[in-house]
């Protein structure tokens, strides 16, 4: 049996999950969210708290039992606390601003890039060198967090571009300068 199957998941108040033949849907303040559980997965709900079963066993099953212990819990902490993300714009000049649904990025570019926000997925722009990407789903939060720091990734040099707020660059150093002393071969 799986470690991470066994615990049981607390549900907190304002969250409610009900069960649909194979589908789980979650509902909280933040949002609504639904997965498709597969056969060897069961469900029990027992008051404030939430277990995950498996009917076969073997290594396939624990897989399944820890996998989808996790993704339940990760829904249930997203439609009641939601996730975040936050990212830094590094470089002179390098700015974000929101129009809309529309995110507008100058990262270093001839022209602004121009990224549209996904449904469920809110931005923030406090400054406009940083950004807070939140959501309802953990995984479409951390898929537009990176496919915006893919637009322009941290170079190693100067640093420039779009990072995580925690993330540390390591920085290589630039083409050493000759020296006064060296020969002119």
């Amino acid at each position: 049996m799986s470690r991470i199957g066994r615990t049981p998941i607390t549900i907190p108040a304002g969250v409610k999950i009900r069960a649909e033949e194979a589908t789980l849907f979650v509902e909280g303040g933040k949002g609504k969210l639904s997965i498709v559980l597969p056969p060897a997965i069961l469900v029990t709900t027992e008051g404030e708290k939430m277990k995950v079963a498996t009917k076969e066993e073997g290594k396939t099953g624990r897989m399944m039992h820890g996998l989808y212990r996790a993704l339940i819990a990760n829904m249930v902490q997203g439609v009641s606390a939601g996730f975040s993300k936050e990212l830094e714009i590094v470089g002179v000049g390098y700015r974000a601003s929101l129009q809309g649904k529309q995110l507008n990025l100058s990262v270093g570019f001839s022209h602004p890039v121009v990224v549209s926000i996904p449904e469920g997925i809110t931005v923030e722009v406090p400054k406009p060198t940083f950004l807070i990407v939140k959501g309802a789903d953990r995984q479409a939060v951390g898929q537009f967090a990176a496919n915006l720091r893919g637009i322009a990734p941290p170079e190693p040099y100067k640093g420039k571009g779009i990072k995580y707020a925690n993330e540390v660059i390591r920085r290589k150093a630039g083409k050493a300068a000759t020296g006064a002393g060296a020969k002119a071969g």
